[in-house]
């Protein structure tokens, strides 16, 4: 079918999806992009965000993937993702309050970045890179939930 792509979306644990898709739209790091047969060949690294999958020219499926890499080629796209869940699934109230906690945390894990040195120093910067990622995930997925509630 030439109006139609091969979407495969993998976790570590297992293929959560393949099918014919008209067309599925991915979070690259650099910015979304969207994926219709005949593509030119791509690798991407993926951001925190939903996977937008059409049919019938409207999003019929979304799918919140916190990072991995896509391939495309001409005929498939395929999506390994580190986890892929539905947004349905994300619960509003947590994510608040964790997203609470490391903004919380954030100010003064920088200000202990800024006294520290040496090997204390790399540490700490360990951790607060790893808060930075967990705050950009958490806003993610409100972001989706908000998608979902449109």
């Amino acid at each position: 079918m030439a109006d139609r792509v091969q979407f495969e979306l993998v976790t570590p644990e297992r293929l959560l999806l393949s099918e014919m898709v008209e067309m599925v739209v991915v979070p690259g790091t650099e910015g979304n992009f969207g994926v219709l047969p005949g593509h030119a060949p791509l690798i991407s690294s993926i951001r925190p965000g939903t996977i937008d999958i059409y049919e019938g020219q409207t999003v019929a499926r979304r799918i919140f993937v916190v990072s991995g890499i896509a391939e495309v080629t001409p005929e498939r796209c395929t999506v390994l993702a580190d986890e892929a869940l539905p947004p349905d699934e994300l619960d509003r109230g947590a994510i608040e309050a964790e997203l609470q906690t490391v903004q919380g945390n954030l100010p003064s894990l920088r200000e202990q970045v800024a006294r520290a040195t040496g090997s204390e120093r790399d540490s700490l910067l360990v951790e607060l890179r790893r808060m930075e990622r967990q705050q950009n995930i958490l806003q993610a997925e409100l972001q989706a939930l908000a998608e979902t509630t449109r």
